[in-house]
């Protein structure tokens, strides 16, 4: 199971920091992603972790947005900062692992994260 939670309401230029625990699944093996859809929009990448800790970053957030992971807690984290009006979305976050060909994709309910001006 993934359980995302943080989201909220929050001002222009605020911050905030998402989490997603995990359970249930070998978390240092998969890499870890936030994506987040906005009403009337296709959902799109935020931010991923690798399992070597390697990330990549949306062009939107890039600068503004960072992922973390802590294995020990298998806990992935989104910081968000400088926050405007068009980060408001759901945030899901995402686990997946691929062996042998067989991939493993998981998804967490959601967070709603409101920017307001």
């Amino acid at each position: 199971q993934l359980q995302a939670s943080g989201g909220g309401l929050v001002q222009t230029g605020g911050s905030l920091r998402l989490s997603c625990a995990t359970s249930g699944i070998s978390f240092g093996f998969y890499d870890m992603g936030w994506y987040r859809q906005a009403p009337g929009k296709q959902r799109e990448l935020v931010a991923l972790i690798t399992t070597v800790t390697t990330t990549k970053y949306g062009a939107s957030v890039k600068g503004r947005f960072s992922i973390s992971r802590d294995n020990a807690k298998n806990t992935v984290y989104l910081q968000m900062n400088s926050l405007k009006a068009e980060d408001t979305a759901v945030y899901y976050c995402n686990a997946v692992w691929t062996i042998r060909g067989v991939k493993y994709d998981y998804w967490g309910q959601g967070t709603l994260v409101t920017v307001s001006s």
